[in-house]
């Protein structure tokens, strides 16, 4: 197995393809990798032909030599960067070592071109079998002394020393380079884990925010739509039972049952576009419940009152918009469950570091334990959450129905009326 191959074992195919993955795997960072030892071959391939040729070396040495140029290029270089590891290797550094061979075995000098042939070896083959023929080449060198000393003009134990020093200096960035494997690798794993994990996150926070966003529709439909839908066929089916012994009390609701659909309609559109609810556009809170007990007199003829307990301010958009769609809910229950009510009273209380929006009325009242599976009440709750405020429901059989939701202001309250 070549470095290559070592070090892009324990990453992810992703961030071997993408560079802002992990760039230092990426095939870019290969290639520049290449195109620094590619620079390096090519001043040891210069420097040990320089050598041969001051040392009058036999021209098959310097032929030999300069085989090794394409045989790398041609072929050696294709499988270091693929990272491949197959008989094509063992081939290229068989011929490499051939050449090697025949280089130093006319010319000593050409020995410079272990600097070149060591590395290779390493990057082409698995450790074991790059430190053998690391050994192999230098005992080689120790040969060639041995046969021609006399002519060289040098003994075996002049350049055995030195051989032995190659093969441990070359054991030794062979131990060095599978120490950095394996660091590669845990840090591959440890890459592969993070991006694992970032896609985890990534789906969890995507379910969550669809699933806050459906929370999200599911309130604006039933405190907007769904209301209006109601109190239109409220109104239609009064409408009916008026119009042949009251038809102007039928013309009246009429003409209320399409001031409703004109609202619910506008609210439609704004709730497509996100802006201010209409009921709060160019008015305060104060008012916009005012026209919600209003309409609720009209509609069922009802005694409801609005009061104000405190010193009215302006208040942030957020904080408004819950205590309103509350309100709105609260009238839409009594109008569909308080069948015994007679009077309806509405507070909006402005205190020192709150406000609060009270709505009473005298209906049968319920148990509020068994009335959690109502959604409106539910989703009054979670609104009130969203702005760190509370909602809570009081009731008891046979003596009304109280609901208040109270909102903190502090430093927001502040920036609404800086604003």
């Amino acid at each position: 197995m070549s470095v290559r191959t070592h070090f892009l074992r324990g990453v992810p195919q992703a961030q071997r393809d993408v560079p802002q993955a992990g760039a230092f795997y990426g095939p870019e960072s290969g290639t520049r990798w290449f195109g620094l030892w590619d620079g390096f071959f090519a001043v040891s391939y210069f420097v040990s032909a320089t050598l041969l040729f001051i040392s009058g070396a036999h021209a098959l040495a310097i032929g030999a030599l300069t085989l090794m140029v394409p045989w790398y290029a041609g072929f050696g270089r294709p499988l270091m960067v693929s990272g491949t590891s197959g008989p094509r290797n063992l081939v290229f550094v068989g011929v490499l070592l051939l050449l090697f061979a025949v280089t130093t075995a006319f010319s000593l000098s050409g020995a410079f071109a272990m600097f070149a042939v060591v590395p290779m070896l390493i990057m082409s083959v698995s450790m074991p079998r790059a430190i053998a023929m690391v050994v192999a080449a230098n005992l080689w060198c120790v040969a060639v002394v041995w046969f021609r000393g006399e002519s060289l003009g040098l003994s075996v134990l002049q350049v055995l020393p030195i051989a032995l020093l190659s093969i441990a200096l070359s054991t030794l960035l062979g131990l060095w380079i599978q120490r950095v494997l394996r660091q590669s690798e845990e840090r591959g794993s440890l890459i592969e884990d993070l991006q694992r994990s970032r896609e985890r996150v990534a789906r969890l926070s995507h379910e969550a925010g669809i699933a806050a966003e459906r929370e999200r529709l599911a309130r604006e439909i039933h405190d907007t739509i769904a209301q209006g839908l109601t109190s239109i066929i409220s109104l239609v089916q009064t409408v009916e039972a008026e119009l042949d012994d009251s038809p102007a009390l039928a013309r009246t609701h009429l003409s209320l049952a399409g001031r409703v659909a004109k609202e619910s309609l506008a609210e439609a559109r704004d709730f497509v576009t996100a802006l201010t609810p209409p009921a709060l556009r160019g008015s305060s809170l104060v008012q916009a419940v005012r026209r919600q007990t209003d309409g609720l007199v009209a509609e069922a003829g009802l005694d409801a009152r609005c009061t104000v307990q405190g010193t009215e301010r302006p208040l942030p958009m957020a904080v408004s918009v819950v205590l309103l769609r509350s309100v709105q809910e609260a009238i839409a229950n009594v109008r569909k469950h308080a069948t015994r009510a007679r009077t309806v009273e509405v507070l909006v209380a402005y205190e020192e570091e709150t406000v609060r929006v009270v709505v009473r009325d005298d209906g049968q009242g319920f148990t509020p334990d068994d009335s959690q599976e109502g959604y409106g009440l539910r989703g009054m709750q979670a609104r009130a959450a969203e702005i760190n405020g509370s909602a809570t429901v009081s009731s008891l059989p046979g003596q009304g129905t109280t609901i208040e939701v109270t909102a903190p202001l502090g430093a927001v309250g502040q920036e609404a009326v800086d604003e």
